[in-house]
C-alpha cells in the first residue's frame, strides 16, 4: 500500500490499523533542539479521543503516546521520532459479520476491488483511527511553529442544518473547547446538541463544517506552481477521513462575485503592506501574503447507521446490514485536532522548505 506519508521536507508516516495492536507513526526531518512538550501532546489526543462527552463514540481509548526514538531527555534528536499509541478497548469480534458485506458508503468495496483483501475490523487503514497518529504529528509541528508565534484555532461552525452565520473574526474562538460540539457561539452550540442528539434517537448521523484559522503567517511560504500552500492544503485536509469538501477564503463565494467586488486591495497600515480586505484566504499567487489564512472542511455524515440498510456482499447476495458497535453521530467535534494537525504539519513543512528557498535564509 504506498500512500502513507505526507510531506517534503518534514514528513509524517503512520501505519497500524483500528483493531490491530497499535496506531503510529515516523516523523522524519524534524528539527534538533525543540523540548517537547509531553503534556501538550497528551492534551492534543484527549480532544481526538472518543469517550470525551455524550455527544461522541463511548469507545474508551486512553490514547497514550509512546515514543520510541528521536527525543533524547525531552529534546528532539533531528533525527527520526518513531511512536505508537496502543489500541486498548478494541473488539474486533464486534465486525465478524462484515467479513463479506459491504457497507454503504464505506471503503469495503474500493478495497476488495483494489487489493483483494481487506481489514474488515472497523475498516482497518480506512478507519478514522488512524488519524491519532496524525494528531501526535500535528502535536509536535504545533510547537514548533510556537517559535514562530504561528497560531492554529479550529472550530465547529455547521452540524447539519444549524450553523454559526457570522465570519470568524466576530466569535470569541476560545469558548469554542468550552463547548462539548467546539462551537464558538453558545446559543448555536446547544441547538447542535440537541440535533445530534435527536438524530442519535433516529439511529442516523449528521455532517457539518469545520472552520480553521491559521495567524501570524510570515509572507512566502508556498511555491507558485504544483506546491501552492493553498493546494497543499486541501491536499492535507481532503485526507482526512470523510471529509468531501474544502475551501480557503472566499472559496466558492468567490464564483458569484465581481472582480471589483473581490480583489484584496493593498495599502499600508502600521508601517506594513497589508490588504484591506482578505478574499484570498491569506495566500496569493500560491504563496501566503501575511494575512490570516483561513479555510472550511465539509464532513459527510458518518457512513455507519443504527439502523437497517440493504447491501450486497462479496458473492453477489443482496445482505440486510444491522447497525452494531460504538460510533459517533457526527465526527466533526473530534475532527477538530484532526483538522488543525494537517494544517500544522502543512505551515511546518513549508516552513522549513522555505529555508532552502533564498541563499540569506541559510
Amino acid at each position: 500500500m504506498a500512500g502513507n506519508v505526507i510531506g517534503k521536507v518534514l514528513t509524517l508516516t503512520t501505519f497500524g490499523e483500528s483493531h490491530g495492536e497499535a496506531i503510529g507513526g515516523v516523523i522524519d526531518g524534524f528539527p534538533s533542539g525543540l523540548k517537547v512538550d509531553y503534556e501538550f501532546v497528551q492534551k492534543e489526543l484527549n480532544r481526538r479521543r472518543p469517550g470525551q462527552s455524550s455527544v461522541v463514540s463511548q469507545r474508551n481509548e486512553p490514547d497514550d503516546a509512546e515514543f520510541l526514538s528521536g527525543i533524547l531527555n525531552g529534546y528532539t534528536l533531528g533525527t527520526p521520532i518513531a511512536f505508537i499509541v496502543r489500541n486498548k478497548d478494541y473488539k474486533p469480534e464486534d465486525y465478524d459479520h462484515l467479513k463479506k458485506a459491504y457497507r454503504p458508503s464505506h471503503a469495503d468495496f474500493t478495497y476488495d476491488g483494489k487489493y483483494g483483501i481487506r481489514d474488515y475490523r472497523g475498516g482497518g487503514r480506512a478507519s478514522a483511527r488512524e488519524t491519532v497518529a496524525r494528531v501526535v504529528g500535528g502535536a509536535l509541528a504545533k510547537q514548533l511553529l510556537n517559535r514562530f508565534n504561528i497560531l492554529i484555532t479550529a472550530y465547529v461552525n455547521c452540524i447539519g442544518p444549524i450553523s454559526v452565520d457570522k465570519s470568524y473574526l466576530k466569535l470569541n474562538l476560545e469558548y469554542a473547547e468550552n463547548s462539548e460540539v467546539r462551537c464558538p457561539d453558545r446559543s448555536t452550540s446547544e441547538k447542535m446538541i440537541s440535533a445530534i442528539k435527536n438524530s442519535d434517537e433516529l439511529g442516523d448521523t449528521l455532517g457539518g463544517e469545520i472552520t480553521c484559522v491559521i495567524s501570524n503567517v510570515p509572507v512566502g511560504l508556498g511555491e507558485p506552481v504544483f506546491n501552492k500552500l493553498n493546494a497543499d492544503l486541501a491536499q492535507a485536509v481532503m485526507s482526512i477521513n470523510a471529509v468531501k469538501g474544502f475551501e480557503i477564503g472566499s472559496g466558492f463565494a468567490a464564483a458569484n462575485m465581481s472582480g471589483s467586488q473581490h480583489n484584496d486591495q493593498f495599502e499600508i497600515s502600521d508601517n506594513k503592506i497589508r490588504t484591506k480586505t482578505n478574499y484570498s484566504g491569506g495566500i496569493q499567487g500560491g504563496i501566503s501574503n501575511g494575512e490570516d489564512i483561513y479555510f472550511k472542511a465539509a464532513f459527510k455524515p458518518v457512513a455507519t447507521l443504527m439502523q437497517e440498510q440493504q447491501t450486497v456482499d462479496s458473492n453477489g447476495k443482496v445482505v440486510t446490514l444491522e447497525g452494531k458497535g460504538r460510533h459517533d453521530v457526527t465526527v466533526v467535534p473530534r475532527a477538530i485536532p484532526i483538522v488543525e494537525a494537517m494544517a500544522a504539519l502543512v505551515i511546518a513543512d513549508h516552513l522549513l522548505l522555505n529555508k532552502i528557498a533564498r541563499l540569506d535564509n541559510l
